[in-house]
């Protein structure tokens, strides 16, 4: 019997390489390109810390949630909306983590398809996103090159006693463009023919609505640079009922909007108020 070689695996795997290489009718492997990296898609609004915000600094992204961590319901928290002042520059520390803060994420919707949609037709670009951190009552607004405005108040659901429809003869102008310290103004809407939790309601709304400062601001996750202190006093006044008054003090930044939203109790005298009924921060969550 012949001994049979067996050649190491290099040797074989060497051999083989010889042979394709010169092999009379192999084609040469195709030159490959170094590899293009595709261009970043452009942020759809990017902040110049102008200190002041401008319609297109504030304008609604559909379907896009903001993740706030908002106090418990009926649980206050103590908040400083004075703030720090040092070499002529202002700061607010709102970046305390608070073990029982809970998640919303509250994101602008179409009107469409909304059940009561049909009493607001005729708004041109309206969109709807939740007044309170539940989402039991949603607001009705527009955007455009002067304000960002409330045309109405609605309940989530047309179900239940605690169905809502408010719809201003005026439209509330939330925010007048451009928003910078100095500014201040006062806005009315009437609501006729409303329901309010399932009973008839008429009524006026007046918003008192100052820009006073702008600073540095602390959150728990991020520190934005030049927020502006926007303080808003509502007056509700029903046909038939008591008169009253809540104040809520909001910090904007340019792009990402309200950042935080402090509400205080009714019939607050103090603009500089200590005790919040609610707190919202804009944040991370899981």
């Amino acid at each position: 019997m012949l001994a049979m070689r067996i050649l190491p695996l290099g040797l074989v795997a060497s051999g083989l390489l010889v042979v394709a290489a010169c092999g009379e009718n192999e084609t040469p492997p195709p030159t490959k390109s170094a590899y293009v990296a595709t261009e970043p898609e452009a942020l759809p609004c990017v902040p110049n810390l102008d200190g002041k915000i401008e319609a297109r600094e504030l304008s609604p992204q559909l379907g896009i949630a903001a993740t706030y961590l908002v106090s418990p319901a009926g649980r206050e928290r103590t908040v400083d909306l004075v703030g720090a002042e040092r070499d002529g520059k202002r700061s607010w520390n709102f970046g305390v983590d608070f073990a029982d803060d809970q998640v919303a994420r509250i994101a602008a919707q179409k009107l469409d398809g909304k059940w009561y949609a049909a009493e607001f037709a005729g708004l041109k670009d309206a969109f709807v996103t939740p007044i309170d951190a539940g989402g039991i009552s949603e607001g009705v607004y527009t955007h455009d090159e002067n304000a960002f405005s409330l045309h109405g108040v609605a309940s989530a659901s047309p179900d239940g006693p605690n169905k809502t429809l408010l719809k201003y003869d005026t439209p509330i102008a939330l925010y007048r463009f451009p928003l910078e310290p100095g500014v201040s103004y006062a806005t009315t809407g009437e609501v006729r023919n409303g329901t309010f939790r399932g009973l008839p309601y008429a009524g006026r709304d007046t918003y008192e609505v100052k820009v006073d400062a702008a600073g540095e601001l602390t959150l728990p996750d991020f520190t934005v640079t030049q927020a502006l202190r926007v303080r808003t006093k509502v007056t509700i006044s029903p046909a038939a009922g008591q008169v009253t008054t809540q104040r809520q003090t909001s910090f904007l930044f340019e792009c990402l909007g309200e950042v935080v939203r402090a509400t205080s109790k009714l019939e607050e005298p103090n603009e500089d108020f200590n005790t919040a009924t609610e707190l919202r921060r804009l944040g991370l969550a899981p």
